[in-house]
């Protein structure tokens, strides 16, 4: 059997491929763990928005009601300032 002079240097290219190639799988998952961080993160925020909405909209007026509300209170001045004399 005779020993093949590029069998060392084809063992150090496989080496450096397998070093290559663990590097990029970490680096791929540490992106993928930031994501999904980042993805959690994210629907957290969205929760606490959508149930801060929800709660201005039950507390806020209706326009409506604050239209009429408006219109009482210009009568109402109306009504004072043709009593008065003004």
């Amino acid at each position: 059997m005779t020993a093949d002079p590029q069998h060392p240097v084809v063992q150090g290219e496989l080496a450096e491929l397998r070093r290559r190639l663990d590097v990029a799988y970490a680096r791929v998952e540490g992106g993928l763990a930031l994501l999904r961080h980042r993805t959690e993160e994210s629907v957290k925020e969205l929760d606490e928005l959508n149930s801060r909405m929800a709660s201005l909209e039950h507390t806020r007026w209706p326009l409506p009601s604050l239209a009429a509300l408006t219109a009482l209170g210009a009568l109402v001045v109306t009504v004072w300032q043709a009593l008065t004399g003004h």
